[in-house]
């Protein structure tokens, strides 16, 4: 009986998100009835048999990669057809405000929903699978000495390698990394879905990052539904320093900046793991400013109250599909970009440098963030 709210979910999830675009695009263009409404709503009605059992078979006791790539790409695509279903839906009523009559109506409606749904597929799977963008910030921050103004912090983060093959990809990311001159590399979490053994090849080019000043890593949720402790290892095993609530010094010129990290909250459940600020934090020198890696921006509040200069973040991916980036900002205060919280800490939070699950980016691009440190000009 405890599977069943589960089981539950995991029809229903599915049921919302076929019923109403069959409703849009079968049921009201055809009226119920003839070979379009027969042949699409067999179509529909094996995607949402599909659709849970994919999901079951990728993310459940087998792992099946295959299974996962069907699941996760079919839930993408209903997503986005969804999304445009609805806002179909609400331009009917203008054309029916416009004087257009059913059929005419159901059927410009349907139309205009696959098309534009057709489109975004295409190009969020464009988007998800290139290589990464470069975005480039100056960021101020309060009592960093002079000899590290213009530090380069460059971060990804969400690489989540897992069922589709990018080691190229992987390959590629590292040389723009390289490109951008690092002094200090930063990755903040969900590295990959799955164990060490089946992603390490795609994880292990990050192992020829060059940075001077130091390559730092935090855990991410998703490792902790996999393995984290395997990979807290392996990516010290390829030179990645992991900050597993703990701090290092970084200095430059005479001058210091404290780099910590703290675990993803999902951690609390693994002995030893779990995020720990103040452990975190502990032996740092009071009056050095402090860069904190955690992964998910609602972690904002305790460095805030810390004293956090700039927290660095990923988790929200941007929301990845438009527009599920609502959805997100109820679950976390910034979905994107540089924000300010308390009296004196930033936070930078990534769209992240990969994607997971449906392998489609719509009106959410990757990025590979360059941080600029600046001390302020007084």
């Amino acid at each position: 009986m405890k599977y069943v709210p589960r089981v539950v979910l995991l029809l229903a999830i599915p049921a919302v998100l076929f019923l109403l675009p069959w409703w849009t695009v079968v049921q009201a263009p055809t009226s119920g009835e003839g070979p379009l409404f027969w042949a699409g709503s067999v179509v529909f009605l094996l995607g949402y048999l599909c659709l849970p059992a994919a999901m079951f078979l990728g993310h459940g006791p087998a792992q099946s990669d295959a299974a996962s790539i069907v699941g996760d790409t079919l839930l993408g695509v209903m997503w986005v057809v969804f999304s445009w279903s609805v806002i179909g839906n609400i331009a009917r009523l203008g054309l029916l405000v416009a004087g257009v009559d059913n059929p005419a109506r159901s059927r410009i409606v349907a139309v205009g929903v696959l098309a534009v749904a057709a489109v975004l597929t295409v190009w969020g799977i464009v988007e998800a699978r290139r290589v990464p963008r470069v975005r480039t910030l100056d960021v101020t921050i309060p009592g960093l000495g002079r000899g590290l103004d213009g530090l380069r912090m460059v971060v990804i983060t969400d690489t989540h390698f897992a069922a589709l093959d990018r080691l190229r990809w992987s390959e590629k990311v590292v040389e723009v990394v390289n490109a951008q001159r690092p002094d200090i590399a930063c990755h903040a979490g969900d590295l990959a879905d799955g164990s060490v053994a089946k992603r390490r090849a795609q994880v292990d080019p990050l192992g020829k990052v060059d940075a001077e000043l130091g390559r730092y890593y935090i855990t991410g949720n998703h490792e902790y539904f996999g393995d984290a402790p395997g990979w807290i290892e392996h990516m010290a095993s390829i030179g990645w320093q992991p900050l597993h609530n703990q701090h290092e010094i970084v200095g430059r010129g005479g001058d210091r900046l404290v780099m910590a990290g703290i675990d993803d909250p999902t951690g609390v459940g693994l002995e030893g793991h779990g995020p720990n600020l103040s452990a975190a934090l502990a032996g740092a020198e009071p009056n050095v400013p402090i860069v904190l890696l955690a992964h998910q921006p609602r972690q904002v509040v305790e460095a805030a109250a810390a004293g956090v200069a700039l927290q660095i973040s990923g988790h929200t991916h941007g929301g990845q599909i438009w527009p599920f980036h609502y959805l997100v900002r109820l679950e976390q205060p910034v979905v994107a970009g540089l924000s300010r919280h308390g009296t004196a800490t930033q936070l930078y939070t990534s769209r992240g440098t990969g994607f997971w699950g449906p392998q489609l980016r719509v009106f959410a691009p990757s990025e590979i963030t360059v941080l600029v440190l600046r001390s302020p000009r007084n």
